[in-house]
């Protein structure tokens, strides 16, 4: 089996479980989601690329975006709606919420599953990755397989 760690920000579209569920045809796959609870990401960025992308509205309500211990409860709703649209797909599922250092918690995931590459599934982030900053291209140095970087759907 084909064991895949994805990284999400946000819960998982129907377009992004058809994506990630077919990358591998009919090889059945096994994933450990990784989920960060949006209000940990930096707020002037997400407001930047917010405004990058012409979503002025969005980049006014970063301010009401939950943050600490507030954004758990909706951070971890979308984490169960991602593993069971995965699941409903028919792949092998489970996951958890990271709250400080994805990539340091990445990495060990990585290492205690024996993945085979790792998915990172998130929002253009322009700022961070013009500066080469994002998790796809700073995991890349550091989990030792392959890194693929998709960017989310919306629905």
């Amino acid at each position: 089996m084909f064991t895949s760690v994805l990284m999400i920000e946000k819960p998982l579209t129907s377009v992004d479980v058809d994506f990630v569920t077919t990358l591998h045809g009919d090889d059945p796959v096994s994933f450990f989601v990784l989920m960060q609870p949006r209000g940990r990401q930096d707020r002037l960025l997400r407001a930047i690329d917010d405004v990058a992308l012409g979503e002025i509205p969005e980049a006014i309500r970063e301010a009401d975006e939950p943050e600490g211990t507030a954004a758990l409860p909706p951070a971890e709703q979308a984490l169960e709606h991602s593993l069971a649209a995965l699941r409903k797909r028919g792949g092998r599922a489970v996951g958890q919420l990271v709250e400080d250092h994805p990539l340091d918690k990445l990495k060990a995931v990585v290492e205690e599953t024996g993945a085979d590459e790792v998915i990172v599934l998130t929002a253009p982030h322009f700022v961070e990755e013009f500066f080469h900053r994002d998790w796809a291209s700073r995991a890349r140095h550091k989990v030792g397989v392959p890194v693929l970087k998709l960017f989310a759907h919306n629905e």
